[in-house]
C-alpha cells in the first residue's frame, strides 16, 4: 500500500474530540488508533529527568511512528506465535499479574500455617542453647582408643570444675571445629535436630548446668546449658517468618493456588494461563499506566524480533553488502595511529623462522592460522606460538619492539624464545574487516532506515495535529 499523511483539518478534529471524550486518537497506523495517553506514556518515559538525548514532541513523533511501523509488521509476520515470544512475554506478564491473586488473608494464613507447624514440631520442651565440647572418636576406634578419649575428656571436665572457662576450653580442645571458634555454641535446637544421646542430655539440662562426660554415637561430650525458651508468639515471629518465606517463594505458592482454583472452578472452560489472560485484561481496563506497562514489553519484543530478523542478522551476515557500504564510505573510516594487520609468533628454534615466512607467503591471510598449527604443531611438543590480529601499538610488547620500533625488548616467552612477525603495517583501513565493528554497525543502521522507508510505504500513517498539539497540555 502506498504511503500517504493525512492531516485532519481542525472543524474534524474538534468533532472528533468531542466524540472520543478526555483520552482523543493522536495518530492511526495502519488502521489502528494510538490514544493520547498511550502517546503521552510513552513520550513522557523515553523525555525523563535520567535521559540524556531528550527529543522534541516533533521529533518523537517521527521515532514514535517508526516504532509502531516495526510493531505492525511484526504482527502481519506472526512473531506474535512463535514460542519463543509467547514464552518471553508470558514470563514478563506473569511478574506482573501473578501478585494480583496473592490477597492479605491468603499470605496471612499461609504464615500462620507455617508458625503452628513449627510449634507442634518443637513441643512442650521448646528451644535449648546447648555449648559443648566433643573429642570425635571413631565408629571402629579400638578399646584402648576409646580409653584414652574417655581420659581426655575427664582431663577437660576436672579442669572445668576447677574453675576454667568453658568457651575458652572449648576453643582449645574441642574437636567439633565448627562450633569451636564460637565457644562451643549449637545455638537454638529443638527435639529431632540432634543425635538422640546428644538431644535427651540436653533436654535434661536447666539453664546454666553443665553435663557430666557421656558418650554418643560421635565421640564424647560435655555439655553446658547457656539457655532455653518456648518458641516466641506468632505475633514475635511474623516479620521473621514473612522474610523466611518469601525468599522460599511464598508469594508465587499462593498465586499459583489461587490460578489452579479459579481454573477449577471454571469447569474445565479455563486453563492457567488463561486465567491470567483474563486477568491481565481487567486489570489493564481499570488501570492505564499498567496495560502500557504490559504493552511497552509486548511490543518491545516485537520489535527486537523483526529488527534481529529483518535487519541485525542479514545486514552482518551480508558480507557483499558490507564491502560495497565500506567502499563507498572509506574515507570516513579512520584510526588515530597505524595497525599492523599479521601475526606474531614464536618458535622453539630460530631456524623455524624461515619455514613459518615461507609458509605464510604462500597463503591467504585467512588461512593462516589453521595451517601454522597443521604443520608446526601436530605433535603434542608444540613447535610454535602464535597470535594474529589487527595490532595497535600497546597490544603486544613483540609488536611494539618489532614493529612500532619501541626500544624496550620484551622478555622472550619460555620454551619459545625466538619472535618475529609477519604482515604489513598499516596508516588507514584498507578493507571493511579492518573496521568490521563500526562497518557492520553502520551499515545495520543504513539497511534499518530502508527497511522504515519500506513500511512508510507499506502502511497507512495518519497523524492529527490538533490532537498532537494538546499531549501534556489537558
Amino acid at each position: 500500500m502506498k504511503r500517504w499523511l493525512a492531516f485532519c483539518c481542525s472543524l474534524c478534529v474538534a468533532g472528533s474530540l468531542a466524540a472520543q471524550g478526555a483520552d482523543p486518537v493522536v495518530m492511526k497506523i495502519n488502521g489502528k488508533g494510538v490514544t493520547r495517553s498511550e502517546f503521552e506514556y510513552n513520550f513522557n518515559k523515553n523525555n525523563g529527568d535520567n535521559v540524556v538525548d531528550k527529543k522534541t514532541l516533533e521529533e518523537y513523533v517521527d521515532l514514535f511512528v517508526n516504532y509502531k511501523l516495526k510493531v505492525e509488521a511484526a504482527l502481519d509476520a506472526r512473531y506474535d506465535t512463535l514460542s519463543s515470544f509467547r514464552k518471553e512475554f508470558r514470563s514478563y506478564r506473569d511478574q506482573q499479574i501473578r501478585p494480583y491473586f496473592v490477597t492479605p488473608g491468603a499470605e496471612e494464613a499461609e504464615l500462620r500455617k507455617y508458625y503452628d507447624k513449627m510449634k507442634a514440631s518443637i513441643g512442650p520442651d521448646g528451644l535449648v542453647y546447648p555449648a559443648h565440647i566433643m573429642v570425635l572418636m571413631s565408629q571402629k576406634a579400638t578399646p584402648e582408643e576409646l580409653e584414652r578419649g574417655k581420659e581426655r575428656i575427664d582431663s577437660i571436665y576436672a579442669a572445668l570444675q576447677q574453675g576454667a572457662d568453658f568457651a575458652t576450653l572449648a576453643k582449645q580442645c574441642s574437636d567439633d571445629r565448627g562450633t569451636a571458634s564460637r565457644g562451643g555454641e549449637l545455638g537454638w535446637i529443638a527435639k529431632g535436630q540432634t543425635v538422640k544421646g546428644f538431644e535427651e542430655k540436653a533436654f535434661a539440662l536447666d539453664k546454666g548446668e553443665m553435663s557430666a562426660p557421656f558418650q554418643s554415637p560421635m565421640g564424647y561430650h560435655i555439655i553446658y546449658m547457656k539457655d532455653r525458651k518456648q518458641l516466641e508468639s506468632y505475633e514475635q515471629l511474623r516479620p521473621q517468618l514473612q522474610v523466611f518465606l518469601e525468599r522460599r517463594g511464598l508469594k508465587d505458592r499462593i498465586a499459583s493456588m489461587a490460578i489452579d482454583s479459579v481454573a477449577k472452578a471454571s469447569g474445565g472452560e479455563l486453563t492457567p494461563d488463561e486465567v491470567l489472560d483474563r486477568k491481565t485484561q481487567e486489570l489493564c481496563a481499570e488501570d492505564l499506566q499498567l496495560k502500557y506497562l504490559v504493552q511497552e514489553y509486548h511490543d518491545g519484543l516485537l520489535l527486537y524480533e523483526i529488527s534481529r530478523r529483518e535487519v541485525w542478522d542479514k545486514a552482518a551476515a551480508d558480507t557483499a553488502g558490507l564491502e560495497s557500504y565500506f567502499k563507498a564510505h572509506k574515507s570516513e573510516y579512520k584510526w588515530d595511529g597505524p595497525r599492523y594487520k599479521g601475526v606474531v609468533y614464536h618458535s622453539r628454534d630460530k631456524a623455524l623462522q624461515k619455514q613459518v615466512r615461507k609458509l605464510l607467503k604462500s597463503l591467504d591471510d585467512d588461512l593462516w592460522i589453521d595451517s601454522l598449527r597443521a604443520t608446526f604443531n601436530r605433535d603434542s611438543v608444540k613447535q610454535i606460538r602464535v597470535e594474529k590480529n589487527l595490532f595497535k601499538k600497546g597490544d603486544n610488547a613483540f609488536v611494539d619492539h618489532l614493529v612500532f620500533k619501541v626500544k624496550a625488548e620484551p622478555a622472550p616467552l619460555k620454551s619459545y624464545p625466538y619472535a618475529a612477525v609477519f604482515g604489513k603495517k598499516l596508516k588507514k583501513p584498507k578493507e571493511w574487516t579492518d573496521v568490521k565493528g563500526e562497518v557492520v554497525s553502520d551499515y545495520q543502521a543504513a539497511c534499518e532506515e530502508a527497511f522504515v522507508r519500506k513500511l512508510r510505504d507499506a502502511y497507512k500513517v495518519e497523524i492529527y495535529e490538533e490532537v498532537l498539539n494538546t499531549v501534556n497540555k489537558h
